[in-house]
């Protein structure tokens, strides 16, 4: 394995990060602080700003709008980790657009202006969602000419935006981890626990496809590893190292939280059919929320996804710091 020969990210140098206070965010500060980094937090309200001072790092107030706060923050950082963007599957595109794709080109103004050489921005596996099954994809996999959904497509746009920013003065980086999970989620597995309470957990196509998972602190650390060593317009996909089969990972986590998702199946071609059901009347009727599922949902849950993760690990020395049974036992209740 060929190591990092080059350090950016000197210690005990500032970073400055977006999105600190949401899951992701409040273990990169931890993470950051835990080795040895200073670390500033873009934050919207008292209640986030609380959030990161409380981790160890000092709030930025702001939003990705503002780039004269974000530039003021940022001046004398090394590098820029952006995880902040619009993380819901449905909405208005405007809001899609708004958050993500010009958050993402505000943030990379306000980093040049305030001279910082490094930004690692955090996609995500969805870029390939294109309504089939994604299989061993890896950085050198194309991207669909369009994405199945507002959040793959805002995400895709955002990436683009970045690598077309690396330069000789702004070395910018995409990772791409998948499937985020973890303690300290307060979404996704949520959700999943009341839809096994309430009986209507279905296993669409019976659950048994292959699945790449990345744990949140195994996201941190190959978001840091990145941040230090890796090279300006590169991509790199993270993952918790072996795929895991859908139905028994899925139930394990439903079962750290005291529940059963039971055993009822249904044929993909109904999951399909209600996505684009549900897709059509929350847009026709403008209805709020989210709808019951959507076809991107779909395509990253219930059909494979799987990505390698093999350029991290020779690139930039990843390897998992924590197992998937680790994991797990640390979301039981």
């Amino acid at each position: 394995m060929s190591l990092p020969a080059v350090d950016y990210l000197p210690a005990a140098s500032w970073v400055f990060v977006t999105g600190g206070s949401g899951f992701l965010g409040r273990q990169l500060i931890a993470d950051l602080v835990a080795c040895g980094f200073q670390v500033k937090a873009l934050t919207r309200s008292a209640q986030a700003a609380a959030t990161v001072k409380n981790l160890g790092a000092t709030p930025v107030m702001g939003d990705l709008d503002d780039i004269a706060a974000m530039a003021e923050g940022m001046r004398d950082c090394a590098a820029v980790i952006h995880s902040a963007a619009k993380v819901e599957q449905w909405g208005k595109w405007q809001d899609f657009e708004h958050m993500t794709v010009q958050g993402t080109k505000n943030v990379i103004a306000a980093t040049r202006q305030a001279g910082v050489k490094r930004l690692v921005h955090i996609s995500t596996e969805a870029v390939l969602a294109g309504g089939s099954a994604i299989i061993n994809a890896d950085e050198n996999t194309p991207l669909p000419i369009k994405p199945n959904g507002m959040y793959p497509l805002s995400k895709k746009l955002a990436e683009q935006v970045v690598l077309a920013a690396n330069s000789d003065d702004l070395a910018t980086i995409v990772v791409r981890p998948r499937f985020i999970w973890g303690k300290g989620d307060t979404t996704l597995l949520p959700k999943l626990a009341e839809a096994a309470r309430s009986g209507g957990w279905l296993w669409f196509g019976g659950g048994t496809h292959q699945m790449s998972t990345c744990n949140v602190k195994n996201v941190s650390h190959g978001v840091i590893l990145a941040a230090s060593f890796a090279r300006g317009g590169q991509v790199y996909f993270l993952t918790d190292g072996e795929q895991v089969n859908f139905r028994e990972f899925i139930t394990a986590m439903m079962r750290t939280q005291g529940v059963e998702p039971g055993n009822k199946k249904a044929p993909m071609w109904l999951a399909d059919a209600i996505a684009a059901a549900s897709e059509m009347v929350w847009k026709t009727l403008g209805l709020k929320g989210e709808p019951p599922m959507t076809k991107t949902a779909v395509n990253l849950f219930f059909k494979e996804v799987t990505v390698n993760d093999s350029k991290a690990r020779h690139e930039l020395g990843y390897v998992p710091v924590i197992t998937v049974e680790a994991g797990l036992a640390e979301l039981k209740v």
